[in-house]
């Protein structure tokens, strides 16, 4: 496996373009966290443009936290331009279970074969067809308790599966990898999750091994919160500071980033 230094330096070094269809709350945030961490986002979502852009980005990702039609016929079309420049996607099923547009949405959305999967434990139990407790946007369920749950999705739609949470859990149905790290006040931020999708799909534009990119991404972005997290007073000076230890977050800091084989 790649060392999350190494990919941490591929993705600072190809700064690459990622281009994040994401819900109206995360736009400015997940943008935000990009260009501190080194990558450039570009917010492109309609379906008159999204499959021409989707073909020149290094990476796409695909949010649906506010769904409406025309926004998952946009959907549709940037994956089929990514799919057909051999460009990775991101899928980030938000509250998949929760509606029937969100869960025939992730339904159509996973039969064309993300190649990374990123939810909470409640959403990946979900697409794995198991019975969950999330409430709204909110996991109720622990990560541990989708373990399973995300290697059968990863060997049944060939996509890495990472489910995040207190502590993160990265798969490809073989392969397996726990990291942790982050900070308590994570949940507290708006978007946080959703900047997180944006961010692996920076490292996926650059990393061969979408297992490699994922891990990387989620350890950046686990020391990241650690970093912020030491000296503020509450979820609005750790959104200032957080940014700030994204950017300031080198390789000699992935270093310590705690991740371990499953």
């Amino acid at each position: 496996m790649t060392s999350p230094s190494r990919s941490l330096e591929a993705m600072r070094a190809g700064a690459p373009l990622v281009q994040c269809i994401t819900n109206y709350v995360a736009m400015n945030f997940a943008a935000n966290v990009l260009l501190a961490a080194g990558a450039a986002p570009a917010m492109v979502h309609d379906a008159e443009e999204s499959g021409e852009f989707a073909a020149v980005a290094g990476a796409l990702t695909v949010n649906i936290g506010t769904l409406s039609p025309r926004w998952v016929a946009g959907m549709v079309e940037a994956i089929d331009g990514a799919t057909g420049a051999g460009k990775p996607w991101v899928l980030d099923p938000v509250a998949c279970f929760a509606t029937g547009l969100r869960r025939e949405t992730t339904t159509k959305l996973m039969q064309l074969r993300p190649t990374i999967v990123r939810g909470n434990a409640s959403e990946i139990l979900a697409i794995a067809g198991e019975s969950s407790s999330g409430q709204g946007v909110d996991a109720g369920d622990s990560v541990q308790a989708a373990e399973a749950a995300a290697r059968k999705v990863a060997q049944e739609a060939g996509s890495v599966v990472a489910v995040t949470g207190a502590v993160d859990f990265v798969t490809d149905g073989a392969r397996g990898v726990w990291i942790s790290g982050g900070s308590p006040l994570m949940p507290r931020v708006t978007a946080t999750g959703c900047a997180l999708t944006c961010l692996v799909g920076a490292y996926a534009a650059v990393v061969e091994d979408p297992l490699d990119a994922t891990v990387g991404a989620l350890a950046h972005f686990a020391v990241a919160g650690e970093m912020a997290g030491d000296g503020v007073s509450g979820p609005g000076s750790f959104s200032a500071a957080f940014l700030d230890a994204l950017m300031a977050v080198g390789p000699e800091s992935l270093g310590a980033a705690r991740v371990r084989a499953a």
